[in-house]
């Protein structure tokens, strides 16, 4: 099974290449405000937007991924004063409990 996977690499790796030597033809790339910049080869401008579009992407799932983190030490908590209360023993609170520490 590992080497399929490696061959699946070594196919979409070696794709992508020959798609990149494909679209090396120079374009100009235009901003706002009039500002063009010239003979940039376009697999360079598709690299840069496909980086850019990925960072985006994960910068998206940040803040679920902090809220499920959050959700898992709520529901730990829960599951340790449950447990506590099953055994008859009182629940060890951590110091962040009492006083939460900063966000910072």
């Amino acid at each position: 099974m590992r080497y399929l996977v490696w061959a699946l690499r070594l196919l979409v790796f070696v794709a992508v290449l020959m798609f990149a030597l494909k679209n090396t033809d120079p374009v100009a790339v235009k901003f706002y405000a009039d500002y063009v910049v010239q003979d940039v080869p376009l697999i360079v401008v598709m690299l840069v937007v496909f980086v850019l579009g990925a960072l985006f992407g994960l910068l998206l799932t940040v803040p679920a991924a902090m809220r499920r983190r959050r959700e898992a030490v709520r529901l730990r908590r829960e599951l340790d004063r449950v447990q506590a209360a099953v055994n008859g023993t009182t629940p060890v609170v951590p110091p962040e409990a009492v006083a939460p520490m900063s966000p910072l």
